[in-house]
């Protein structure tokens, strides 16, 4: 399903009294649910993987949605690597594999530290600091929203 088709039944379930909507196509499902008083949020699922994405506000082509500044917590100080799409977050460049970076490990500036699939296309996102990784904010497999804090680099 393409993204102004998408965008659009967001609008929608937005603009309407309808609290959830489920259409399948041949190429996936799609599932857009309504929360008293929030953005809509969807799920789109593939056929073949069964892979979900979960966003808490629709996907806009010319701005990216705001991110509460209550996401990263508050306790950690350290420079945070943020994602920079929504997608599905992954350690490891395929299930088995030795993970990019752990706890402890020194990186440098263009470093992969991890991949996150988006639309089924594999994204390396890279360190945009160099230092010490303090902390990994998210689990292998999780979905993640534009804007999350990924790792904390000292």
């Amino acid at each position: 399903m393409d993204l102004r088709k998408l965008k659009t039944l967001i609008d929608l379930v937005s603009e309407s009294n309808v609290s959830e909507l489920e259409i399948t196509e041949a190429e996936g499902k799609v599932r857009i649910v309504k929360g008293g008083g929030a953005a809509p949020q969807y799920v789109y699922q593939t056929a073949p993987q069964a892979a979900a994405l979960v966003a808490g506000a629709p996907v806009a082509a010319s701005a990216a949605p705001e991110v509460p500044a209550s996401v990263a917590p508050a306790t950690d100080t350290g420079h945070a690597t943020k994602s920079p799409m929504v997608g599905t977050f992954y350690r490891a460049a395929s299930p088995g594999a030795k993970a990019f970076v752990e706890v402890g490990d020194a990186v440098k500036e263009g470093q992969t530290l991890c991949i996150i699939e988006a639309m089924k296309i594999l994204n390396e996102i890279e360190a945009d600091k160099s230092g010490t990784v303090r902390k990994i904010l998210a689990e292998n497999g999780q979905a993640v929203e534009y804007g999350q804090p990924l790792f904390i680099i000292d």
